[in-house]
């Protein structure tokens, strides 16, 4: 089955309990919702309608990311079911990724693997995790206009947690923004403050885990 349409990944522990994702965890921050109150708003009044609009920028995202981790798995790339605006778009993030990674020495170690943690219970899925010019790097993509402060708990507290937690080490936790179009900004975005990712991680799940028997009252 084509990524576009894969269902989004289940995570579930040794015990065969579900648990929640990295990004469902860091959905409890909600630091960005006046923005995209203000983006539909926006929007709303140009007359664009933000579902199909975010929809395809998603599909676009799902394709580059794709192409990026195929490519470094030696892989061709499907694109029968996208649109060629789709695939275009697609491709300048491809041409990002390629001219900062002009020059290294990429190995992967592991390319799109969902990891779940037994120790607290939650799941989540990096892009990549590679030895980069010698060192161990954990490096997350994104086809967006930038990068946001609850990307880095995402990818500093989150996916750097499950990484340790099955033996894998780090040197450098990242995240490369890789622009569908010229109205985007390119960037590299190496994550300094990784204590603090991981303390607020893991007060997002504690909030997530107290917010569950809130909704289970009040029978959500």
């Amino acid at each position: 089955m084509n990524d576009k349409f894969k269902q989004h990944t289940v995570y579930k522990n040794s015990a065969n309990k579900r648990v929640p994702g990295t990004t469902t965890i860091t959905g409890e921050l909600d630091w960005n919702t006046r923005v995209l109150c203000d983006w539909n708003n926006r929007k709303g009044l140009e007359g664009i309608d933000t579902k199909k609009f975010v929809d395809d920028k998603a599909d676009i995202g799902t394709l580059a990311h794709l192409m990026v981790t195929n490519q470094l798995q030696g892989i061709k790339t499907t694109t029968d079911d996208y649109s060629a605006n789709q695939i275009k778009a697609a491709l300048n993030s491809v041409k990002s990724f390629d001219a900062w990674a002009k020059g290294k020495k990429i190995e992967p170690i592991l390319i799109e693997k969902p990891l779940v943690s037994d120790i607290y219970n939650f799941g989540g899925t990096m892009d990549i995790y590679a030895r980069v010019d010698g060192l161990l790097e954990l490096i997350d993509l994104k086809t967006g206009k930038g990068i946001y402060d609850e990307m880095l708990i995402q990818v500093g507290g989150g996916y750097d947690t499950l990484l340790t937690e099955h033996g894998y080490s780090t040197n450098k936790v990242r995240i490369l923004n890789i622009p569908r179009a010229d109205s985007e900004k390119f960037l590299v975005h190496e994550i300094e403050n990784l204590k603090e990712c991981k303390d607020i991680f893991f007060n997002c799940l504690q909030i997530y885990q107290q917010h569950k028997i809130i909704r289970k009252e009040l029978a959500w």
